[in-house]
């Protein structure tokens, strides 16, 4: 069995802990009023303090006009956030400080100077060694010291803006002092810019010199070794020798290409003659203008004769001279190209005669082209010395008269512009009197609000009897001795309502089958619970466990003036047919190591009790321990909720919720429940096949999920059993229509059933409601 902390049986009765506020008000006022007025005082009498605040912008000086042409992007000052901080660093660091502190002269005012003003008090604590000796510090250190507690400086979010602020007991020195910072710190720029053009003048003076000396020689360097090594230069400013050679290869391809065509022509017309071929397919034949009028006069006697034969015969005198002329034509046109073919011969042979040529002059040159080359690799190396030389002579020529002529006339463009000056306050920024006093009143007042309250939490009187909450019993109270009257007869109706009967009036005391233990509550919530005092008050009416061998102690009816004792009748031995109660049953479970526990109540929804306890005590035992409500009525989540409307198990096999919106936390224990739910049963059946899928997701989550399925047979529980199931029927009265359903049950495949009746449990101190949401 577990014991619930007594913390849980009281809750916090806002009204009375509220109510300490009004009965102590007088003293929350006064005490609002005295440090009210301490804070007045202070204020009042406190020196005034005044700040100003000078701006500057980070910002290019250098104008269009006066930047040199050389210069780039890369020039440009940085004004990334990083920059600006570094300025930031600068304008507050020392050397800037000592300079306005020295021509302001503040080393000469109390104000800076902690030794020249020092209270009695400081004295005395620099005596007895508590406190520094302000002597020990130079002057310049403690005005350094002074200022920097004074000076804030910082840049503007997401600007280039650096503000400049302090405060001073001064309105004139809150104003010249970071208007004097501003300007030193620009003056300090300038002389920077001043010192660094000073000093590249003084570098590029000499070194100017010594390279416009080194450049000359350079550049005579190269001319004396290009006229040494005869390299004469050609078109595209390369060697002469080199652009001969370019030249010669290329008339080379040319006359190689030539006599190629020459000789190919040459061939295929010597082809024609030697085979009688055709040479109208000769370009050159037909080119030749003997032959072109030797074909004319070919033709013509052909025509001559072609027209004499349609008369004549063949072997007439005019024909046979026609023919004997024809066959002199076809002699001359192949003598013409037998010439033509010895032309193309000796114009092949002219072409290679003029080929060998070009390749001796190529060779030569090949050989003067690489000795040239060689030379104009050394000449390439002087070139680059030399125009590298003049490149930098160029480029210091044009730094050093530039920075010349800046230091000349001292232009030094700073890279800063003060916008906004820092002007005399008139307000003392510190103190502030009314917010000061009326923080002080409002800060005074909810701290003695919240003491108030405290205090009276912590004595004790603004707690209360929490709702549901039970206590032990008084077994022995003294009680005056009056005469016995029959206490059912004077039981309220709403008493039976909780305890699940009829409010009908009964001749001897009600006994109630009240295995969720609702009585108590209900008691326990009627009629405060005290045992302090030497006449106790009324305890309330508590109805004993069926079937439990105990005596009702002390029975009191709410509205009763006087209490009543009464003796319970004891009850007589019960049969068993071997089962189990509440606490062995939660044992067996733990032991086992079972993820599920099936329980089966054939008697109906008092059955369903068992299911309940055995929950809690498994919760109890340290387990995470689910209920999965599955009956009709939701007997067994309604008693752990006080209500039937919460979603359920209906709700998550209709679709219409998640298992957050369905897992609910017990009233009266750390463990948690899935009621029926309020959706339309006959739709969720239609998803019962889901209820594995359910039971699967749910032992993932939880040590034990127990499943209350009510008056079930073997087949309604076979989508619920699992691994490591255990099944339990649930009974009141060992009869048969018990004994029958555990014979049903072992008959269809469940012969470890296990009977467990909640007769005789009692039921622990339930804690308050409160416990946080299973979701």
């Amino acid at each position: 069995m577990s014991v619930q902390s007594a913390a849980a049986d009281v809750d916090v009765d806002l009204r009375q802990l509220f109510a300490s506020l009004a009965r102590n008000w007088l003293r929350i006022l006064v005490v609002a009023l005295v440090v009210t007025g301490l804070a007045f005082a202070l204020a009042w009498l406190a020196k005034p303090h005044y700040k100003a605040e000078t701006r500057l912008v980070i910002e290019t000086g250098e104008s269009a006009y006066t930047r040199p042409n050389g210069a780039n992007d890369n020039d440009k000052p940085i004004l990334d956030e990083e920059g600006v901080a570094s300025q930031v660093q600068v304008i507050s660091s020392s050397d800037i400080l000592k300079q306005v502190a020295l021509k302001l002269n503040l080393s000469r005012l109390p104000e800076f100077d902690e030794a020249a003003n020092m209270s009695a008090l400081s004295r005395l604590l620099v005596i007895a060694g508590l406190k520094s000796d302000p002597q020990e510090i130079p002057a310049d250190e403690r005005v350094l010291k002074k200022m920097r507690e004074k000076l804030n400086v910082y840049s503007v979010e997401k600007s280039r803006v650096i503000a400049i602020e302090f405060s001073s007991q001064d309105p004139k020195l809150a104003a010249s002092i970071p208007n004097a910072i501003a300007e030193a710190y620009i003056a300090a720029q300038g002389a920077a810019k001043i010192d660094s053009n000073s000093a590249a003048t003084a570098f590029l003076g000499p070194e100017v010199a010594n390279l416009q000396k080194q450049v000359k020689d350079a550049e005579a360097k190269v001319a004396a070794f290009r006229s040494q090594s005869d390299l004469l230069m050609g078109g595209n400013n390369s060697v002469l020798a080199t652009q001969q050679l370019s030249e010669l290869s290329t008339e080379l391809s040319r006359v190689r290409a030539n006599r190629a065509a020459a000789e190919a022509t040459a061939d295929s017309v010597r082809k024609a003659l030697q085979n009688g071929g055709s040479l109208d397919a000769v370009p050159e034949v037909l080119s030749s203008d003997l032959i072109q009028r030797l074909r004319e006069r070919q033709v013509e006697l052909k025509a001559n004769i072609a027209d004499l034969s349609t008369t004549l015969l063949d072997n007439h005198p005019r024909i046979r001279a026609l023919k004997s002329q024809l066959a002199d034509l076809d002699s001359q046109i192949r003598n013409e190209a037998q010439k033509v073919m010895k032309g193309l011969v000796t114009q092949a042979q002219t072409a290679q005669a003029r080929e060998n040529q070009l390749i001796a002059d190529v060779n030569t040159l090949k050989a003067e082209s690489a000795r040239a080359g060689e030379q104009q690799v050394e000449l390439d190396a002087l070139q680059r010395e030399a125009n590298a030389k003049r490149q930098q002579l160029e480029t210091y020529q044009a730094n050093y008269l530039a920075a010349s002529s800046r230091n000349d006339r001292k232009y030094v463009p700073v890279d800063a512009r003060v916008f906004s000056w820092a002007q005399e306050p008139s307000e003392p920024y510190f103190p502030k009197i009314m917010p000061i006093v009326g923080a002080a009143f409002v800060a005074s007042l909810l701290i003695m609000a919240i003491a108030t309250l405290l205090r009276e939490l912590f004595s004790g009187r603004a707690m209360r009897p929490a709702t549901g909450a039970r206590f032990e019993r008084i077994d022995e109270v003294a009680m005056p001795a009056v005469h016995q009257e029959p206490a059912a007869s004077q039981e309220p109706a709403a008493f039976h309502e909780v305890a699940g009967h009829p409010s009908e009036t009964q001749p001897e005391p009600y006994v109630a089958v009240d295995p969720y233990g609702a009585a108590e509550r209900y008691a326990a919530a009627a009629v405060p619970y005290t045992a302090a005092t030497s006449n106790p008050a009324p305890t309330p009416y508590a109805a004993p466990m069926p079937y439990a061998a105990k005596t009702l102690d002390t029975a009191v009816m709410p509205d009763a003036a006087e209490p009543v004792q009464t003796a319970a009748k004891a009850e007589p031995a019960r049969p068993t047919l071997g089962e189990i109660d509440i606490e062995k049953a939660a044992e067996k479970v733990i032991a086992s190591g079972a993820a599920r526990a099936i329980f089966v109540s054939p008697e109906g929804d008092d059955a369903a009790a068992s299911a309940v306890l055995v929950a809690r005590e498994a919760s109890d035992a340290g387990l995470r321990v689910l209920l999965l409500d599955l009956t009709a009525s939701g007997a067994a989540s309604r008693p752990m909720l006080d209500s039937g409307l919460f979603p359920g198990i209906t709700n998550l096999l209709a679709s219409e919720a998640q298992f957050s919106d369905v897992i609910h936390a017990d009233l009266y224990s750390d463990c948690h429940v899935i009621p029926v739910g309020t959706a339309d049963p006959v739709r969720a059946m239609r998803a019962a096949d889901r209820l594995p899928i359910i039971m699967q997701s749910l032992t993932t989550a939880y040590d034990l999920v127990v499943v209350e399925c009510g008056p079930a047979d073997a087949q309604g529980i076979g989508r619920l059993v699992g691994d490591a199931t255990e099944v339990f029927l649930s009974m009141l009265e060992p009869d048969e229509e018990v004994a029958q359903a555990a014979v049903k049950l072992i008959e269809n495949g469940y012969p470890d059933v296990t009977l467990v009746t909640p007769v005789g449990y009692e039921t622990p101190g339930a804690p308050a409601p409160g416990h946080r949401s299973a979701a």
